[in-house]
């Protein structure tokens, strides 16, 4: 009995032993880039911390702004300056475009029809173009415009309601809502989120499908386990209850409208739906009916949450700075007229709203570290070797705050984006929100024109001050880390409505 427990324990740390050493010999053989002495078996583990965007962060001040880590036993280059971004994200896109694949997201299959995940291949650029043109094209986003004005007008009226009552809103929820009926609208062609509906049962699955995907996994950090389908801490179980309640919802509407097509034979909706069944009923190479849910997955986790944690960022930021948020009524009055919300051509106008999203971006950029790539070959890059397979992480948040690119770091500051030509459109490095390269966010245009409507038309329209007399100084400001980087103090406001 003894000898085969021996054995069995033999037989289960071989795949570990054999893989330890292949990395000692690896690293023998090539020049990794600087980085802290890991442990054995744990790696630099230790030193992530509650915070690993704040960690490395101080980490890079010591051994630079390419470094090597071991995060278990997988090797992880981790990017902390706009130089390094751009060897990365541009010089060498095309070795370094690929995914590492947290096992959180394979539950049902889905980073087999998930783009942000998919390798660079066919399939992916088939996806790539489907998004480009059905959602997220020039054309698309003028033909919505009337949907845009229409979620914002609701939002509006909703927050004018409560203004009546002098009571507090959460102002991540109320974004997070016109988020998701804006997509729900240019989709399906209805409110996901009817009035009356809880918007926190909807944000609570996505969040929770994000805390999964962001949590430390032991399968991710010692693949050898792969080989055995372990799902040790339970995230891949509990994720997958999470997604299937998202990909459930999107499969009722799916069926509702084959059946509808079918009743009455043609679908007089204009909407991505219908469009997507169209090519799935063409007999489409790139898509049939079972990917359409995960293609829904994929937008609405991408699309809502990151643009309710960026504008509550902001209005916070703006309670806190009271000259900054001045000096943008000012130029609302001005240009809009006091009161009125804005609309699509009104942003072109507004160089200090402009400013304000970019100085957001560059603080509290929504996902620290973008997500991780994928070395497919050895990479060298300033000397310094990027082994094949390791995984490369950029961090976003840390070059946001290098002293040696931004002046008064943690200041924030609109003025300096004024009269300046950086953007945050993966053009300049400085400023990442939504990465780079061929791995950019599709849905960037539709992001920076919510947010600016959003924003303007909440301090245009209003006047805003914390619940229950709590001070400005007060305000926790502290954030929450995560796959998305959110306050870790929800922000509830009570607002007063300003007349026209």
């Amino acid at each position: 009995m003894e000898f085969l427990l021996s054995s069995t324990i033999l037989l289960l740390l071989l795949p570990f032993t054999l893989y330890f050493l292949l990395s000692k010999c690896t690293k023998n053989m090539i020049k990794l880039p600087p980085g802290p002495t890991p442990l054995p078996f744990i790696g630099n583990l230790h030193q992530l911390g509650k915070k690993p965007h704040k960690s490395l962060a101080k980490l890079a001040e010591i051994h630079g702004p390419l470094m090597s880590l071991k995060l278990g036993q997988v090797t992880t280059i981790v990017v902390s300056s706009p130089n390094m971004a751009k060897q990365i994200l541009q010089t060498h896109d095309n070795i370094l475009s690929n995914r590492t694949i947290p096992d959180a997201v394979k539950v049902h299959d889905h980073h087999k029809y998930n783009m942000a995940f998919l390798p660079i291949a066919p399939l992916w650029r088939e996806l790539r173009k489907i998004f480009n043109n059905q959602l997220f094209s020039s054309k698309t986003l003028d033909e919505s415009k009337g949907i845009r004005l229409q979620k914002l007008k609701d939002c509006l009226n909703d927050i004018t309601q409560t203004s009546l009552t002098n009571e507090a809103i959460n102002i991540g929820d109320m974004v997070f809502k016109t988020s998701i009926n804006l997509l729900s609208n240019t989709i399906f062609s209805l409110d996901l989120v009817q009035p009356g509906d809880s918007v926190e049962d909807f944000k609570e699955l996505i969040l929770n499908i994000l805390k999964e995907c962001g949590k430390p996994n032991i399968v991710d950090l010692f693949p050898a386990i792969n080989m055995f389908d372990f799902d040790l801490q339970g995230i891949k179980g509990r994720n997958a209850v999470h997604a299937q309640k998202v990909l459930d919802i999107f499969q009722r509407l799916v069926d509702e409208r084959l059946k509808l097509r079918e009743v009455q034979g043609f679908d007089t909706n204009k909407d991505m739906l219908s469009n997507l069944l169209n090519m799935a009923q063409d007999n489409s190479q790139e898509m049939n009916i079972a990917k359409i849910p995960h293609l829904f997955l994929t937008l609405f986790i991408a699309g809502t949450d990151t643009i309710s944690s960026t504008l509550e960022w902001a209005m916070a930021e703006l309670l806190k700075n009271e000259n900054i948020m001045s000096k943008a009524k000012q130029e609302l009055e001005q240009i809009i007229g006091k009161g009125k919300p804005i609309e699509d051509s009104d942003i072109v106008k507004l160089p200090y709203l402009q400013a304000i999203i970019k100085e957001t971006f560059r603080l509290h950029p929504s996902v620290p570290f973008l997500l991780p790539r994928k070395a497919n070959a050895n990479v060298e890059i300033d000397g310094y070797t990027i082994p094949k397979d390791a995984q490369i992480w950029v961090n976003v948040w840390a070059i946001g705050r290098n002293s040696s690119v931004w002046e008064n770091e943690n200041l924030f500051s609109p003025d300096r984006f004024l009269n300046s030509q950086i953007d945050a459109k993966g053009h300049n490095f400085e400023l990442l929100p939504f990465g780079a390269g061929r791995r950019i966010c599709p849905g960037l245009p539709l992001a920076t024109k919510m947010l600016h409507l959003m924003l303007g038309s909440f301090i245009n329209c209003f006047n805003w001050k914390l619940q229950d007399g709590i001070k400005i100084q007060d305000m926790n400001m502290e954030d929450k880390f995560g796959l998305s980087l959110e306050k870790s103090q929800p922000l509830r406001l009570v607002p007063q409505r300003i007349c026209n």
